[in-house]
């Protein structure tokens, strides 16, 4: 195999994963070449890279998504590389064969893996012959109500109605039962028609009660494959992830071992090369069902990298450079226990719906264990453009109680004011019974929150939280002093975690 040095970067991509990746590639002594819209010429991403170019306007599919400005910039600054990071074209089968038809390296798999991948059905077909458990469901495209109708009785009700391509949880419906079907089916064809520009949905049957767990891959080009483990990802709101862990508090090393192998089997089923993500839902038997494979690095990259000790935007440089991966399977150890929440700016008391505002405050928490990845500073405008997300908070701790502990202390750390963000919801979650105990699946958000519970106007919320407080003060009180003064008054160190 024959390899290549990389020695200039361009990321492809904007924000607090633009940021990360030239971390990862300065430290290794490549140059990066950041991209941006004229709506982030102000974000620290610009200003941390080695060049920086702007692409044009902030509306995406005039900056980002424009496949020949990348290109350009590629030629004029004689890029070795580019980095997608996750979003944007980072999938984009058509932007890595164009990167590849100009000698640029695409730091990921191949566009044909991409391809398949990026088509559910075409992906179900391609592990299935790998013997990969699947949901039982349509094996390709419904043609229509009838035939829909069909499947749906002979699979049963509850079903979930999924598009072709895509993800995101768009043009997904789940219906429970016949009378629902014919409008579910409507809807999810035209939310995957505006969405992807393909109307193509299939047929699954809807796992009640499900776990959503991923396993984290990496391959060489030399045919070696290997999985860094799981993490769990059920707590979400639209379909979408807001909190992830690692490892899954369920998973038995046998289970880990059975579903890490599965996922091996389906990177090698694409002939898979670099990052990627083999994700499945768990039902409450404990039986496992692949549900698609991500094509890239994922937001909650960071969990397994608190795991594991790998630092994965490097390994997937060092891949796409033609090295063998330093490490077998064997090599590979779980260390303590990672925790991430996604900081978005939504409001979780209105539903979640997006806000905008200004970050009059923007504090970070700091201490032992904890890890933020952000792309902003105090006093920036959160772009109305782009996803949402100001930041990911990441602890790590060597047990799960220290890590959810530390979790607690770094969101009551974390000061933000200008916009509403999900860290109360998140806060909400850790408190809870059902997460601590682990004991919790996809329809946590659904089952266990409610908006009067982050607004004090639910009585039962109002004395449960009451209980916790009295209790708290009645155990601080029997903390022993670690210096002079009141002889009641609990170490500042023993307050923070710290």
């Amino acid at each position: 195999m024959k390899k290549r040095t990389i020695k200039k970067i361009l990321i492809a991509n904007r924000g607090e994963i633009a940021l990360r990746v030239m971390r990862s590639a300065k430290e290794m002594g490549i140059a990066t070449v950041a991209v941006y819209s004229e709506a982030d010429s102000n974000s620290p991403f610009v200003r941390a890279a080695d060049e920086a170019v702007c692409i044009g306007p902030a509306p995406s599919k005039e900056s980002y998504l424009v496949i020949d400005k990348l290109l350009k910039v590629c030629k004029d600054l004689k890029v070795d590389a580019v980095h997608p990071g996750y979003g944007f074209l980072s999938e984009n089968g058509d932007f890595a064969k164009a990167l590849g038809s100009t000698g640029v390296i695409f730091i990921g798999p191949s566009p044909e893996a991409m391809h398949i991948m990026g088509d559910k059905l075409a992906a179900k077909e391609a592990v299935k012959k790998h013997g990969v458990p699947l949901v039982p469901g349509t094996e390709g495209a419904v043609a229509d109500l009838k035939e829909a109708m069909a499947v749906a009785k002979t699979i049963s009700f509850p079903i979930l109605i999924k598009a072709a391509a895509g993800g995101g949880g768009k043009g997904m419906r789940i219906v429970e039962q016949e009378s629902e079907l014919k409008e579910g089916l409507e809807r999810a064809i035209s939310e995957a028609q505006n969405a992807f520009g393909d109307g193509s949905v299939f047929i699954e049957k809807f796992v009640t009660g499900p776990r959503h767990i991923e396993v984290q891959v990496l391959a060489d080009m030399q045919g070696n494959t290997v999985y860094v483990f799981e993490r769990e990802c059920s707590i979400q709101r639209r379909h979408q992830k807001v909190i992830e862990e690692a490892p899954s508090a369920v998973l038995t090393p046998a289970m880990r071992k059975k579903m890490g192998e599965a996922a091996v089997d389906v990177a090698k089923s694409v002939k898979y090369v670099g990052a990627g993500t083999v994700e499945f839902l768990l039902d409450s038997n404990g039986d496992f069902y692949f549900m698609e494979m991500n094509t890239r690095l994922q937001v909650e990259h960071p969990v397994t990298e608190m795991i594991s000790g790998l630092d994965l935007v490097k390994e997937q440089i060092k891949v796409a450079q033609g090295e063998e991966l330093s490490f077998k399977q064997a090599d590979l150890k779980i260390e303590g226990h990672a925790i991430e929440v996604r900081v978005y700016a939504e409001d979780p008391a209105n539903n979640f719906l997006p806000d905008i505002g200004t970050l009059t405050t923007y504090r970070l928490p700091e201490g032992p264990g904890v890890r933020v990845d952000d792309g902003f500073e105090e006093g920036m405008a959160i772009p109305i453009y782009y996803d949402p997300m100001i930041a990911k908070l990441i602890v790590h701790g060597s047990t799960r109680e220290e890590a959810i502990a530390r979790m607690e202390r770094a969101i009551d750390d974390y000061a933000i004011a200008g916009v509403e963000t999900t860290l109360p919801f998140c806060r909400f979650v850790m408190g809870h019974e059902s997460f601590r105990s682990g004991n919790y699946d996809t329809l946590f958000v659904r089952d266990h929150f409610k908006p009067e519970f982050l607004n004090g106007t639910d009585p039962e919320a109002a004395k449960a939280a009451a209980l916790v407080a009295a209790h708290l003060h009645e155990e601080r009180l029997k903390v022993p002093v670690l210096g002079a003064g009141n002889a009641h008054q609990p170490s500042p160190w023993w307050l923070a975690r710290r």
